[in-house]
């Protein structure tokens, strides 16, 4: 009776010891579940592998949540720009849009990204309330 017990917590331990190694070769945590150290990293990684025209939902998909977001809406269409952290410059806890890469999108597509894109962002014109109004009459 005693060496059938010991057949079955081998048994299952064994099966635990399996289980635990799967999920160590196969588990991929998502962006936000990673440190911030690991997260950069990631998106540093990352950012080499995106593309033009590539949508919102795939970026998302690679990257996650991003760190800041700004929209608008212009003459020529509708702006996105997504910040994700990419390089580290103060120790102070806090992420800041200084220490991320802006993604932006136009129309739901990925136009630009890198150092020039926020002033992309900025010089798009904001289409406002009077022209919608002289476009629709």
């Amino acid at each position: 009776m005693q060496s059938k017990a010991t057949y079955i917590i081998g048994a299952v331990f064994i099966s635990y010891l399996c289980f635990v190694i799967v999920v160590m070769f196969t588990y991929e945590p998502s962006p936000e579940e990673r440190a911030w150290e690991d997260r950069q990293a990631y998106n540093q990684q990352k950012i080499s592998e995106i593309a033009f025209g590539q949508t919102i939902e795939d970026i998302q998909k690679i990257f996650g949540r991003a760190d800041f977001v700004e929209a608008k809406t212009a003459e020529d269409g509708q702006y996105q720009l997504l910040y994700y952290r990419t390089h580290h410059i103060k120790s102070d806890g806090i992420t800041t849009r200084d220490e991320c890469t802006p993604l932006l999108f136009k129309n739901n597509e990925l136009i630009a990204w890198g150092t020039e894109t926020y002033q992309q962002y900025v010089d798009a014109k904001i289409l406002t309330t009077s022209d919608i109004t002289a476009e629709s009459i």
